[in-house]
């Protein structure tokens, strides 16, 4: 054969090849750009429709996941290959797979399960699968998690769904818990009274069920008191800090005596700071 021969086919061949992998790529980007947009305007069509948030985050994923395996065989279509050949190749592998895939099938069930049965949703504050904050997005396969330091931790949906789940959204209100240890020498009572007073003056805290102020327990220092007031979930952390202000700004003007733990050593009682009291 003459070699000029073979250099019309070979340009010949390398350029229809070359024109169907620029084809490709452009049937690739332009399909891409089709399937964002439709995902975009299927998001706010259930907007407008006032569809959950959890549902059309899991909805537009998985609609998403669909356009573009059909955007993988209408490439192959394209090269020529058989699809036909390429599901029945996929269905004689289908047991390889799901042996392999068996973790991420558990948790494309559990995030279908997560959906239907609604332990949580988008936005609520929650502490599962390890992982405490704010649900970001209840993907395929996991789920995104705002922790309370502002990290994005992903949490696998098998994971939450075989565990124990803490949503603090579900309730109107929820309980602070804190302690205020006292001196065996401050009546109890004044402290409790004070306390309630003050405590109850605390923004957003509520008036029903009323703050819960008593004796806890009692250590060498003295009694100890338990400091409970209640509040919504949004308020937590602002009625937790103020409410730890407020025990330390109330005892300073009660001027009480600053608790000193004791114990034995020597013969001879100790503070907390290692000088001796009294003797044993």
């Amino acid at each position: 054969m003459d070699i000029n021969q073979i250099g019309t086919v070979a340009v010949s061949l390398l350029t229809t090849f070359g024109l169907k992998i620029l084809g490709a790529i452009a049937l690739w980007i332009v399909g891409q750009k089709l399937i964002d947009f439709a995902t975009r305007l299927l998001r706010r069509v259930f907007r407008n429709q006032h569809v959950d948030a959890t549902l059309i985050s899991y909805l537009t994923n998985i609609i998403s996941v669909t356009l573009r395996v059909i955007l993988i065989v209408a490439l192959l279509g394209f090269f020529g290959i058989e699809t036909t050949s390429f599901a029945a190749l996929l269905a004689a592998a289908g047991v390889a797979i799901g042996a392999a895939w068996g973790g991420l099938l558990a948790n494309f069930a559990a995030g279908a399960f997560l959906v239907i049965f609604r332990p949580f949703k988008v936005g609520d504050f929650i502490c599962a699968g390890g992982a405490t904050g704010t649900v970001h997005e209840i993907g395929l396969f996991a789920t995104s998690i705002n922790t309370l330091d502002n990290v994005m931790t992903i949490v696998g949906n098998n994971k939450i769904f075989s565990d124990n789940i803490q949503n603090f959204s579900t309730n109107a209100y929820r309980r602070v818990d804190l302690v205020a240890q006292l001196n065996h020498s401050v009546d109890h009572n004044d402290a409790i009274r004070r306390l309630r007073d003050r405590v109850s003056a605390i923004p957003n805290v509520l008036s029903s069920p009323a703050p819960d102020i008593e004796i806890l327990k009692f250590e060498a220092a003295g009694p100890v008191l338990v400091v409970r007031p209640y509040c919504n979930n949004d308020h937590y952390w602002q009625v937790y800090f103020d409410t730890n202000k407020t025990i330390r700004e109330t005892f300073t003007q009660a001027e009480y005596p600053v608790p000193v733990e004791a114990f034995s050593l020597n013969g001879l009682t100790k503070g907390s700071n290692g000088a001796a009291l009294i003797p044993s």
